[in-house]
């Protein structure tokens, strides 16, 4: 893909799969109450609420317990993750991304390269899209480090975004040119995106900016047909079976018309539920800082004598 218009697509694509409606988290607010994760159903529905808000410092806090946490923030400074960035399609292009978003002359470059390369080529951006979620269905069912829940439930979001893809106006200029004319602005707004600048900042206040920059990606999205926030509002959890310490949730919820019907495993540890993947993602990111400590026993975490159906 030329490097022009990479950072458009890279956000009308690919970081519509995660990157969700936002609103900023200003560094001097008050920090919120703890989240209620108590039951399995609660920590899902507590990390999509994070999502729709865009409090992604508050999704990092609620995704894994507080010494994982600790250890994400270390590595964060020392260079060795962007978790849960690390989360998004094209993570790794993030920094370079909102580099060329930021460029003081980055409308001008970024409007010719699209004049280049899209504009007008509505046909062509439809056949990519279909090959996109036929190739990329394909890939996550074969490769990739993802478990078979997310390999299922990243397929039918792939299929949902091509779907969106191969309909929306990504071809027209004036589209593309309002688009940039937001991204640029929110871009320079967030503040330095180089490495150094990130590992400056910290995690916590990384992910404020993140949340900053994502509302007027989701504008942008919006602008294009895609509805983050109605997505989000249509969540549905549901708890499937818990056996102890050990439970599966059903989440559904409609993305671009398409409905979305997955089962998500999430664990007990010292009395609060975090969803297995992103524990998994976020132990291999912490992983050169040391073993995690033992979580305390909960009392209550007796394992019963069979699993428990949800009603």
């Amino acid at each position: 893909m030329p490097p022009l218009p990479r950072p458009l697509l890279a956000v009308a694509a690919g970081v519509a799969v995660l990157l969700a409606a936002c609103r900023p988290v200003p560094p001097e607010a008050t920090a919120p109450a703890a989240s209620d994760l108590s039951r399995p159903t609660l920590a899902v529905q507590a990390l999509s609420a994070h999502m729709r808000s865009g409090d992604f410092a508050a999704f990092a806090r609620d995704a894994v317990p507080a010494p994982l946490h600790a250890r994400l923030q270390v590595a964060w400074r020392a260079g060795d993750t962007r978790w849960p960035l690390d989360e998004l399609p094209f993570s790794e292009h993030l920094p370079e991304v909102l580099g060329a978003l930021a460029a003081p002359d980055a409308e001008t470059r970024l409007a010719a390269g699209f004049d280049r390369n899209f504009a007008g080529s509505g046909r062509e951006i439809r056949a990519a899209a279909a090959t996109m979620g036929l190739f990329g269905v394909q890939y996550l069912s074969h490769q990739g480090d993802f478990s078979e829940h997310e390999r299922e439930h990243y397929s039918q979001l792939l299929s949902a975004v091509a779907q969106w893809a191969a309909q929306a106006p990504l071809a027209d200029r004036e589209h593309a040119a309002a688009a940039i004319a937001r991204l640029a602005a929110a871009a320079r707004a967030a503040g330095p995106a180089t490495a150094e600048g990130i590992a400056a900042a910290g995690m916590d206040e990384s992910l404020r900016r993140m949340g900053a920059f994502s509302t007027e990606a989701k504008a942008v999205l919006a602008g294009y047909g895609l509805d983050l926030d109605a997505a989000f509002d249509s969540v549905e959890a549901s708890l499937q079976v818990q056996r102890g310490d050990q439970a599966t949730v059903r989440l559904r919820y409609t993305l671009a018309g398409m409905p979305i019907d997955t089962v998500v495993p999430v664990e007990r540890i010292d009395g609060r539920w975090y969803l297995s993947d992103f524990l998994r993602h976020a132990r291999d990111a912490a992983g050169r800082r040391g073993p995690e400590p033992p979580p305390a026993q909960d009392p209550g975490s007796a394992a019963p004598a069979g699993p428990v159906a949800a009603p």
